[in-house]
């Protein structure tokens, strides 16, 4: 951008939650030099999208976890929200602290089961031996059950079918089609070809009935695993890939009025929530009709960053519609299927655009940091 800003000392944006709307809310409000404090729970960004891999592939986990304080210095905050006085302007904190927003943007994200999702406040170097236990875990298990057929569990079975392709994998889904029910038919056929070229073996339609019964991502011998249409599957290690919630809790008791069915919040088309024009919510915890995915959150942070400058400088906002669907998936590292705008994308094309590194490179490079071999 090149470009700073001038603001007064009123100005200060807070940002809760750093996942990847927050943090490209938080580079470009550092590149515009506007006053913002980031704060996330944990001590790094978390490249989720490489998190599946990170849990298969050994040595891959330290390439999806950077560091918020090197990029963000004394402009990142690690605490816990534990509530937002509106009246006050004040975000407060787990430790008694209050942080002042002349705005705010709210970026909690969303949560889910282990590997695709982490939320664990533990600091970085423990989370990547997390990701490396499971990977040693997965490796000494010859099969492996997959619960949920969505693009996380899709993808889970590729990537250990890429790396491990002896081993035995058993996806189980509640529907008849695999992946994102937004997808084009045609992706979601080529996405069962791919994984029944790589002898997956499928269950769909049926659901796991005694999952509560099951020990999850840790290699158990003979488990039995029961399925609602009574098939029994013997399994050594059990994955979830199903259930994500939004991440509600930081912001729920202030906006109880706002919320959606799902927890998410009520958004106008400046991506501001309902009632409050120096409020915003993007990502995942903006109630905005389409898949919860990065690549949307990324565009939020854009059109929310150019709506808080243009209120500073008394311009009209930019309004945030939804387009066409670009939506890419990563099955192993050399294979995918997707759509770009609508249309549908292959193998080729997908593998040089995701599958290959999953964005790693990238977001260390926004993140202006130098990503460990």
């Amino acid at each position: 951008m090149g470009s700073k800003l001038s603001v007064d000392d009123s100005v200060r944006v807070v940002i809760i939650g750093g996942g990847f709307g927050g943090t490209a809310a938080a580079r470009q409000l550092k590149s515009w030099g506007i006053p913002f404090i980031l704060v996330d729970m944990r001590d790094a960004f978390h490249h989720n999208v490489g998190a599946l891999r990170a849990s298969v592939e050994s040595g891959f986990a330290k390439k999806t976890f950077i560091s918020y304080s090197v990029t963000f210095e004394e402009s990142f905050r690690q605490a816990k929200v534990v509530g937002i006085d509106l009246l006050r302007q004040k975000v407060l904190l787990n430790d008694d602290e209050e942080l002042f927003y002349s705005h705010l943007i709210l970026a909690t994200g969303s949560d889910g089961p282990f590997p695709g999702k982490f939320n664990q406040i533990i600091d970085m170097e423990t989370a990547i031996q997390t990701y490396e236990d499971m990977a040693k875990e997965l490796q000494k298990s010859p099969r492996i059950v997959i619960v949920g057929g969505g693009a996380a569990g899709v993808e889970m079975a590729a990537e250990i079918k890429t790396e491990y392709p002896a081993k035995e994998i058993t996806l189980i889904h509640s529907k008849i089609a695999l992946a994102d029910v937004e997808l084009l038919p045609s992706v979601r056929q080529v996405v069962k070809e791919i994984l029944l070229r790589k002898e997956v073996r499928l269950l769909l339609s049926d659901r796991v009935s005694n999952l509560h019964m099951l020990t999850l991502n840790r290699f158990q011998e003979n488990m039995a695993v029961k399925t609602e249409k009574g098939t029994e599957v013997a399994a050594d290690m059990v994955i979830l890939c199903t259930g994500i919630k939004i991440n509600s809790s930081a912001y729920s008791s202030a906006f109880e009025d706002k919320l959606a069915s799902n927890g998410a919040l009520k958004v106008n088309q400046y991506l501001q929530v309902e009632g409050y024009d120096n409020i915003y919510a993007i990502g995942d915890c903006a109630d905005v009709k389409e898949p919860k995915m990065a690549y949307h959150a990324g565009l939020h942070a854009n059109t929310v960053v150019a709506n808080i400058i243009n209120s500073l400088t008394q311009k009209p906002l930019k309004t945030y519609q939804p387009g066409s669907l670009t939506f890419l998936l990563s099955m192993g590292r050399n294979d995918g299927v997707g759509q770009i705008n609508g249309c549908y994308v292959g193998r080729l094309l997908v593998t040089i655009a995701k599958s290959r590194d999953l964005f790693v490179s990238k977001s260390w490079k926004t993140m202006g940091q130098t990503m460990p071999c």
